[in-house]
This record gives structure tokens, C-alpha cells and sequence, in this order.
């Protein structure tokens, strides 16, 4: 199946179930336990992400490569990127050194797994100072990973802020 497809396919299936999720922690007062802004968490495909954030953030090229798809299509600031090799010999150094340079918490994580597919939704809080610039901002990732036949890999991703 073509990337494209499978995403559409994966994002069809999966986002009926995540949405009311979502929908209730939005309409949520302050008093909200954090249980209810993660789920999921403690699953493979969350592993993974988590894995992904803390290459990028301390820099491991390798590994960061590693937990992508050769086939990964990476949507970030109006671009895109439609190899884990065009993004590791492009974008990647440049989010390395920008996530090294600031602080990231997460403010929401839902994973949700469908088989062999899997969608991680998140929120976080950036702040910090980046070329001279304040930094300060809530952003939101989507990241839709497949089981294959040597474990997760992440297929998509979608950062926006």
C-alpha cells in the first residue's frame, strides 16, 4: 500500500476514536487531572515517540534514523520531507540543534493503537531562547506509526505551532 493511502486509512480509522477523547480534555476546567490528558502512554508506539524526542533532543542522529520508515513523509511548517533520508540529510540537524537550545514539556499525549497501526496525538510547551530569539509557544505533533516485521516505525508526522 502507498504511504499516502495508508495514512488516509490509518488517520479514517483511528481519529473516530481519538476525537472524543480530545473533545473532553478541551472542555475540561483547569481542575483536570493529568490522567486524563494521557493515555496510552505506556505502549510500544509511545516508546517510540518518546525514543524520537529524546534522539532529536540530545542529538543522536542514528537513532533518531532508526525509529523512522524508509517511506516516512514528514509535514512541518508549510514543507514537506518524503524520506527519513531527505530528513536526516536536511531538517534534522536543524531541529537538533534547535531542541537542544530549549526546553519542551508535554502538556498532552494520547496514543492509540488499531492493529497494526498506531496514532500519537501531543501538545507541548516550548520556551526558551534560540539565535538570540525568545521562544514561547504551545505546539502539536500527530505521528501515525506501522508495526512492521523489525518493530514500530513512525510513518508520518505532522508538527504544527
Amino acid at each position: 500500500m502507498d504511504i499516502k493511502k495508508y495514512i488516509a486509512t490509518t488517520l479514517m480509522v483511528m481519529l473516530p476514536v481519538l476525537t472524543p477523547a480530545l473533545m473532553a480534555s478541551e472542555q475540561a476546567d483547569d481542575s483536570t487531572s493529568s490522567a486524563n490528558m494521557f493515555s496510552g502512554t505506556d505502549s510500544i508506539p509511545a516508546k517510540i515517540v518518546t525514543q524520537f524526542h529524546q534522539a532529536l533532543k540530545s542529538g543522536d542522529k542514528e537513532l533518531a534514523r532508526s525509529l523512522l520508515a524508509d517511506n516516512v513523509l514528514i509535514f512541518e511548517g508549510g514543507g514537506v520531507e518524503r524520506s527519513a533520508e531527505e530528513y536526516a540529510h536536511h531538517h534534522m540537524l536543524a531541529d537538533m540543534k534547535y531542541l537542544a537550545a530549549v526546553n519542551s514539556t508535554m502538556l498532552e499525549h494520547h496514543v492509540q493503537i488499531t492493529g497494526n497501526s498506531a496514532i500519537s496525538i501531543s501538545r507541548s510547551k516550548t520556551s526558551g531562547t534560540y539565535k538570540g530569539k525568545d521562544v514561547d509557544y504551545e505546539g502539536m505533533e500527530t505521528m501515525v506509526l506501522a508495526k512492521h516485521a523489525n518493530g514500530w516505525k513512525i510513518v508520518h508526522i505532522h508538527w504544527s505551532n
